[in-house]
């Protein structure tokens, strides 16, 4: 992937323009086969849609792009078999819990996920649910991950104007960062505490980065950059 770059803006324009993918057509056969394979590793991932980025564009503080619809599986393929159609990219939104004392609240992805083991903010692939008006509605994809994850709701957090915008290719990660009045370990309990009532939980461990060392290879080279950054700021 490219070295990551930071874009912080404020508005976006994220249109859903429907359209063929070469990728998922021409190699049909070949990624069913390959997301027959991943569903024998984990039959809990099942193939639904999702939307995928193409054309980003950044311009002082705004970010615009098109999206369009695919299957997991073209996109699993894709994304595992490293990124044959560079002219697609996955622009997601991040929301990046932190607490009153400074802390970043990342969770560890179950073993039943496509990404087992993988420590990041709550976020997910666009999918139809986060269509409106012909757009995708980032910050309600946020709003609704964040809460899917981890039990928090708007009234739990203020949500900064601005996106963090970390650039690293074939992704673009739209990171909110989302204040909540609570300190780090009391925040952590909380969440822990709403897993502990989920039947199958997406999360299979909650962690608290105060500072630089705290990251690891566990963490997308996106989210520790955007760290990184905050921290050094």
């Amino acid at each position: 992937m490219t070295a990551p770059r930071i874009h912080r803006v404020t508005t976006l324009d994220l249109r859903v323009r429907p359209s063929p993918w070469w990728f998922a057509e021409e190699r049909r056969a070949e990624i069913d086969a390959h997301f027959a394979a991943k569903q024998r590793e984990k039959p809990k991932i099942w193939n639904g849609r999702v939307l995928l980025g193409r054309n980003p564009a950044f311009a002082g503080e705004h970010f615009s792009a098109d999206y369009f619809e695919t299957d997991f599986a073209s996109f699993l393929a894709w994304r595992d078999w490293g990124f044959p159609d560079s002219d697609v990219f996955n622009g997601f939104g991040m929301g990046a819990l932190r607490s009153a004392d400074g802390a970043f609240i990342m969770g560890e992805m179950a073993q039943h996920t496509a990404n087992a083991g993988r420590i990041y903010f709550p976020s997910g692939t666009p999918d139809l649910d986060d269509i409106s008006g012909g757009a995708v509605d980032m910050e309600g994809s946020v709003i609704r991950e964040v809460e899917e994850e981890t039990g928090l709701t708007p009234a739990d957090y203020r949500a900064d104007p601005h996106w963090d915008c970390v650039f690293s290719g074939q992704a673009v990660a739209m990171i909110k960062v989302l204040q909540v009045d609570m300190p780090g370990e009391a925040l952590s309990e909380r969440i822990e505490a709403n897993l502990g009532r989920q039947s199958q939980p997406e999360l299979a461990a909650i962690h608290l980065v105060r500072r630089a060392s705290d990251l690891t290879d566990a963490m997308p080279r996106f989210v520790t950059a955007f760290v990184e950054s905050r921290f050094a700021g």
